[in-house]
């Protein structure tokens, strides 16, 4: 079975040179986000530098490239990928490690890639793409006042009724300690040193499980990203966590009267790697570099309401706008990494959740049942 799997890959790898005269080869996600990066920076690209460039969709991990890897027949150039995929990947060799200031330009006024970039990379194989948030946001019309805080999320007093939030602890923790009085600090620091106490941890499940059992609000829990809207204009819950693209198509793409909250929302991330030894690494690297400059990277965000990586780009649509798509919306107001946006926030931590998911995991669902 594996050579028939050997040998299939290895077909498919003669075919996709002989189609494509080693055209670089993204995979990613698919849907609107995928979209979002072919018309926002690819296609630039790709006419920019003479090359093609295809997207293809995946289901996320590492095993579809080691398999190709495996077989020796790379088909991947580049890949969108979580945090811990890029430590992975870089650890075994499946990607390439980046010289960062050498191997990407600087910004427009001469700040060095490294420096402009919003935050740190998880690895060297890591470049970032874009930042998304886990905020809240309301129903203008079910709601009497306005919601302005993390602290107003869990106000049943001031705000009564069921409140929205995602099945499982991961941000829900943070936010609740964010509610609970806990500064978070740069980054988050101060939250995540809290969540690594004992107390810190009895702490936020306690908020949550106030908020739940509250007879003037109580819990819904999603776990489908159109959840939130959906739950939000059926009037079922006043408020609800989620993500700001999701909020966004809500309000702008169908009209919802839903307003978002920053206070204490979550940035989280996506990366690009590339692969070592892909049909066509020098191409891609070059691709690379030129899709994660200041100019493209703002593009993507004319079709979705992710953020750039680079700090620069939101200067590029300050410039530009009204910057969707629409001709009419004006989207910096709406990027996670927008000054007004990242008052109070803390970057979602892969390597918290990757060394306490399982344990929180379990303490979570034991609150959830005892509801």
């Amino acid at each position: 079975m594996r050579k028939l799997a050997k040998l299939f890959l290895a077909l498919t790898f003669v075919l996709s040179i002989s189609t494509s005269s080693y055209a670089v080869t993204v995979a990613s996600w698919g849907g609107a986000y995928t979209e979002s990066q072919k018309l926002g920076y690819g296609d630039p690209t790709a006419k920019a530098l003479g090359i093609e460039i295809n997207w293809v969709d995946y289901s996320g991990g590492l095993s579809e490239i080691k398999a190709q890897k495996e077989a020796g027949a790379i088909t991947w150039d580049i890949i969108d990928v979580f945090a811990f995929d890029t430590i992975n990947g870089c650890d075994e060799g499946i990607f390439v490690e980046f010289d960062f200031d050498k191997d990407f330009p600087a910004a427009p006024d001469g700040t060095p890639a490294s420096e402009d970039f919003f935050t740190s990379m998880p690895s060297k194989c890591a470049v970032g793409n874009i930042l998304y948030s886990w905020n809240y946001a309301y129903n203008s019309e079910n709601v009497k006042g306005t919601p302005k805080t993390i602290k107003d999320f869990f106000n049943t007093k001031k705000f009564p009724g069921k409140r929205a939030i995602y099945k499982s602890a991961l941000t829900n923790l943070e936010i609740a300690l964010a509610a609970d009085g806990i500064k978070p600090g740069k980054g988050g620091a101060k939250i995540y040193e809290a969540l690594n106490t004992e107390k810190g941890v009895t702490r936020a499940m306690n908020k949550i499980k106030k908020l739940c059992t509250d007879p003037k609000g109580g819990c819904v829990f999603w776990s489908a990203g159109a959840q939130p809207p959906e739950l939000l204009m059926s009037g079922e819950v006043v408020m609800a966590t989620g993500w700001n693209g999701r909020f966004f198509n809500a309000t702008i793409g169908e009209g919802a009267p839903i307003v978002q909250v920053w206070d204490a929302q979550g940035l989280d991330y996506e990366y690009f790697a590339l692969v070592k030894g892909g049909p066509d690494e020098a191409n891609a690297k070059k691709a690379l570099a030129m899709m994660t400059n200041t100019e493209m990277l703002a593009g993507s965000a004319k079709y979705i309401a992710y953020a750039p990586w680079r700090k620069s780009s939101i200067k590029i649509m300050e410039a530009g706008e009204p910057w969707y798509k629409d001709g009419k919306t004006n989207m910096v107001p709406h990027m996670p990494t927008a000054p007004q946006n990242t008052k109070n926030y803390f970057l979602v931590d892969p390597f918290f959740w990757a060394d306490n998911g399982t344990e929180l995991g379990e303490k979570w669902e034991a609150m959830k049942a005892g509801l």
